[in-house]
């Protein structure tokens, strides 16, 4: 399942949740996704901010590199 945020015609936004970008695709062209707003048809995807999974904070086991083993990761020095 994909959650896409999708603006219609009059420029209400809202959520629809498909079960793959095809299917939002197939469902778009038969005009099966309405505003729920105003119940214009027309829509397409609007811009979307990532929903980024904040889980444990709890650090990563050092990998393989020496350097990781004394804190100095240069994988860790990317992010």
């Amino acid at each position: 399942m994909i959650v896409f945020t999708l603006r219609c015609a009059h420029g209400h936004h809202f959520e629809e949740w498909f079960h793959s970008n095809a299917d939002y695709d197939a469902r778009k062209a038969a005009g099966e996704v309405p505003c729920p707003d105003c119940g214009d048809t027309h829509v397409g995807k609007a811009l979307m901010a990532p929903r980024l999974n904040k889980g444990s904070s709890a650090p990563q086991p050092a990998c393989a590199v020496p350097d990781c083993a004394n804190g100095m990761c240069p994988m860790a020095a990317r992010g």
